[in-house]
């Protein structure tokens, strides 16, 4: 309530020196269902877009899945560069699964596109209840959100994902066992572990966060660089499982911690 009564007072603010209305009286204060009644619209908004992309992506289903099935190619340019000699074949072993698989791929990518716009929705929503300091805090922060975020879903497709695909496909618990790839699996795969990255890469940031409402510091942050590494090695062991992946994975999600020292406040 405290945040929808200063949302109020601030688009009144505004109101007055753009002369313009917003909901209901020229210079009064927006009540509860003014406000959700803009959130309606920033709903409804966000959601068009969304649909409409999504949409979009799936009408474009040759394009789409070029992107998506990249990574299963031999020629796809990480096994280029380190010379990795790979090969797989997708199966599909369900009647509705190409078909159900093509509309998750594109509303799934359809979100990861639009979800700027949503974003700039709901803080063109939340923006007039922020006075002039938090909002040029909010837009740093919403701007390395974001190219963090995509920042870890390109090294994710590029890298960790088509290592670890090579690793599993080659994988074996016994000669009598052969792998046979499904559609589904690699979907679910490859989506599962490139958002977990994206969403990995957001670490710094909610380092920040914490650091502005005073809950950690750069000493604290030091002091625990042991437990980060290791902690950082688990991780990389639950997103992949060869040596090779696992050192990478391992070395960037530590160098995220390195900088999450860096941009953190130096005392209490």
């Amino acid at each position: 309530m405290m945040l929808l009564q200063r949302m109020g007072m601030q688009r009144r603010k505004a109101n007055k020196i753009r002369k313009t209305k917003v909901a209901g009286e020229k210079g009064s204060e927006m009540s509860f269902w003014d406000h959700l009644d803009v959130l309606r619209w920033v709903i409804i908004r966000s959601g068009v877009v969304y649909v409409t992309i999504s949409l979009s992506l799936f009408c474009l289903k040759k394009f789409l899945f070029n992107v998506v099935l990249a990574p299963a190619n031999g020629d796809f340019i990480i096994y280029r560069l380190f010379n990795v000699d790979f090969s797989l074949t997708l199966i599909n072993i369900e009647i509705a699964a190409q078909f159900l698989t093509h509309l998750k791929v594109a509303f799934i990518a359809g979100f990861v596109i639009s979800f700027p716009y949503i974003a700039y929705e709901l803080w063109t929503f939340i923006s007039p209840a922020l006075y002039e300091k938090e909002k040029k805090i909010a837009v740093r922060v919403l701007v390395a959100a974001f190219f963090l975020f995509y920042a870890g879903v390109f090294i994710g497709y590029f890298l960790i994902f088509p290592l670890a695909l090579n690793f599993f496909q080659d994988y074996s618990v016994s000669s009598l066992v052969s792998n046979t790839i499904s559609l589904d699996s690699y979907i679910s795969l490859f989506f599962a572990m490139i958002l977990l990255v994206g969403v990995l890469f957001e670490f710094p940031i909610v380092i920040y966060l914490l650091s502005m409402l005073g809950i950690v510091n750069r000493p604290m942050l030091r002091k625990y660089r042991r437990h980060a590494f290791v902690a950082a090695v688990i991780l990389g062991v639950i997103i992949t499982s060869d040596p090779f992946s696992l050192s990478l994975v391992t070395g960037i999600l530590y160098a995220l911690y390195e900088v999450s020292i860096f941009i953190c406040k130096k005392g209490s």
